[in-house]
């Protein structure tokens, strides 16, 4: 064949260098290596080669060979072991394929309609091996340069983002890689830690141990975690083995998405997580439906006001929060209530007296519980000054 395939040859050189000038120009991580005159040689190289033995095989009708394919892996592997993040690899092969049909476009002449159907015929299946073959390179290479724990992170942020690599590093990792997940975020209201960096990452390593799952710090203050979601009871044991890591009080909330959509599911995680009580040991993964009334609140300046005002009376005590907390988790049931707070159920008669007295609310009538059970928690949250 002529026409398009000898059109490609001849401007092999020419498309890979421009090729490198825009993964330089879009991608700063590829930008700093080209900054490298033998990395930067490096880089037009196998732009040139794979762009030669693409037009080469697709005029034949033949498939990359092994050698093809070892090269493809070589080379993702180079990547993979210089520390090339997981989005700009992704992103790279992306503008590859983006420049491949764009070269392709430019070299197609008015006569070349067959030569461009048996070229578009040979380009799926044989770009997706090299892709596959890119990837795994680049994931061999990333395993040995990168520890598992940046890894780990890596991933988290992948599945968040809906990177299509995201099932490879799952089975790189050995971590689950399912359709839906639910996602914790823990908030840490004091997010100071000694040598912040690497006692975050020590964190993470720990919880590895007896939970493979990917976990995340977006900031120094929020964890984000992400568990199969047909089982949450995994899921409230991670968050409880973080705070006893932390050795400081936390806040959890949880929401469940669909894989494409689990930057939503963190989103509203993050905001629930808000108005969750601080806990030292969370009692469970507090969700919408445990929360919305406090995240409406939350959303509503005037209510807002008014519930601190009550919770600036509750303050008075005697330790009317911590009262009211632990009667209402335990069912309102006096005695349970009394004993898991060390006290005689008279003196929390008294407790509840105090209550009615500074806010003339009733803590056993239905308006009162709805009212009184909102305001403690967002007293406990942590997020009112």
């Amino acid at each position: 064949m002529s026409g398009l395939f000898t059109l490609l040859r001849s401007r092999v050189d020419r498309n890979a260098k421009r090729a490198i000038e825009v993964y330089t120009e879009q991608l700063p991580e590829y930008r700093a290596m080209a900054g490298n005159a033998p990395t930067r040689a490096e880089l037009v190289d196998f732009a040139t080669v794979l762009r030669r033995r693409t037009a080469e095989l697709a005029a034949d009708g033949e498939p990359f060979t092994e050698s093809d394919l070892a090269g493809m892996r070589a080379h993702g592997m180079s990547r993979g072991m210089s520390g090339v993040s997981l989005t700009s690899q992704q992103r790279v092969l992306v503008l590859h394929a983006t420049l491949t049909l764009r070269e392709i476009q430019e070299a197609t002449g008015p006569t070349d309609s067959d030569q461009l159907t048996h070229m578009l015929a040979w380009l799926p299946r044989n770009g997706l091996a090299a892709q596959n073959a890119f990837t795994d390179g680049y994931l061999n290479g990333l395993e040995r340069r990168v520890p598992e724990v940046r890894r780990v992170q890596g991933f988290a942020r992948a599945l968040l983002t809906g990177n299509p690599a995201a099932p490879d590093v799952a089975v790189s990792l050995g971590m689950p890689f399912v359709t839906r997940y639910v996602v914790v975020v823990v908030r840490i209201p004091d997010a100071s830690l000694p040598d912040a960096g690497q006692r975050r990452d020590e964190i993470i390593e720990e919880i590895l141990v007896d939970h493979r799952v990917p976990m995340t710090w977006h900031d120094p203050g929020e964890l984000v975690a992400l568990l199969p979601a047909d089982d949450t009871g995994p899921a409230l044991r991670l968050v409880r083995r973080f705070a006893e890591l932390l050795g400081r009080p936390c806040a959890v909330a949880a929401a469940t998405g669909a894989l494409g959509d689990l930057a939503a599911a963190l989103a509203s995680a993050r905001g629930l997580s808000q108005v969750a009580p601080v806990e030292a040991k969370p009692l469970r993964l507090n969700v919408m439906t445990d929360l919305f009334t406090e995240l409406g609140v939350r959303q509503m300046p005037e209510i807002d006001g008014w519930l601190r005002d009550l919770g600036d009376r509750l303050a008075t005590g005697p330790d009317l929060v911590r009262t009211l907390d632990c009667f209402y988790r335990n069912g309102m049931n006096r005695l349970t209530a009394a004993a898991v707070l060390h006290i005689h159920p008279r003196t929390l008669d008294y407790r509840l007296r105090r209550v009615r007295e500074l806010t003339t609310m009733d803590p056993l009538s239905v308006r009162g519980i709805r009212i009184l059970s909102t305001t403690v928690t967002l007293v406990l949250s942590g997020t009112w000054s």
